[in-house]
C-alpha cells in the first residue's frame, strides 16, 4: 500500500510513527513520569509568575494553567504574546478559554528542562515589568520578525489561500 492508503485508514501514519517512537524511546517505566512532569513544570511556572499576572484559579493544576493578563495593566494578552517572539518563544494560547477576557494558557511539555522553564519564566517577568515601565514596547512587538502586526481580523475573513506574487 501506498503511504496515502495507510494514512486514509489509520489517520496521519506520521503522526502516529513519531508518538510510537517517543514512546518506545521513553522506556516502560518512564512512560510513567509523563504526565508528573508536566504537571510540575506548570506548577513551577504558575507559582513563579502569580504575583505578575492575574492568576484566577489559584489551586494546583495539571498540566496546564491560564493566566487572566498582567497584574499591571498596560498591556493586553495578545501584547504578550507577540513580545514572546522577540526572546524566541513560541507565544502560548491567548483567549481562550472564553471564561477570563485576557486568558493566556500556559502548558509546558514533559521535555522541557527547568533551564527553559527558568528563561521562560525570567522572559515573562522582563515582559510584565515593561508593560509597567513602557506599554510602547510591547503595544510594537514583536521587533524581530519580519511581519509584525497583521490585520489579523482581515486575514481571519479573507484568507489568502494561495501564493500571490506582490509585484
Amino acid at each position: 500500500k501506498s503511504a496515502g492508503e495507510v494514512s486514509g485508514f489509520l489517520g496521519n501514519f506520521g503522526v502516529i510513527l513519531r508518538a510510537y517512537a517517543y514512546i518506545l524511546t521513553l522506556g516502560r517505566e518512564n512512560v510513567k513520569l509523563v504526565g508528573k512532569y508536566a504537571t510540575l513544570g506548570a506548577n513551577y511556572i504558575k507559582e513563579s509568575l502569580k504575583e505578575y499576572y492575574k492568576l484566577p484559579i489559584p489551586t494546583v493544576c495539571k498540566h496546564e494553567f491560564v493566566y487572566d493578563g498582567l497584574e499591571r495593566e498596560g498591556a493586553t494578552t495578545l501584547d504578550v504574546a507577540k513580545r514572546l517572539l522577540d526572546f524566541g518563544f513560541h507565544a502560548p494560547t491567548i483567549y481562550f478559554p472564553l471564561l477570563f477576557h485576557q486568558a493566556i494558557m500556559i502548558e509546558p511539555t514533559e521535555t522541557e528542562s527547568i533551564e527553559t522553564l527558568d528563561a521562560f519564566i525570567d522572559v515573562m517577568k522582563e515582559i510584565a515589568l515593561e508593560a509597567a515601565e513602557d506599554p510602547a514596547i510591547l503595544k510594537s512587538a514583536p521587533h524581530n520578525a519580519p511581519i509584525t502586526r497583521p490585520d489579523e481580523t482581515t486575514a481571519a475573513r479573507q484568507p489568502i489561500l494561495k501564493y500571490q506574487d506582490e509585484e
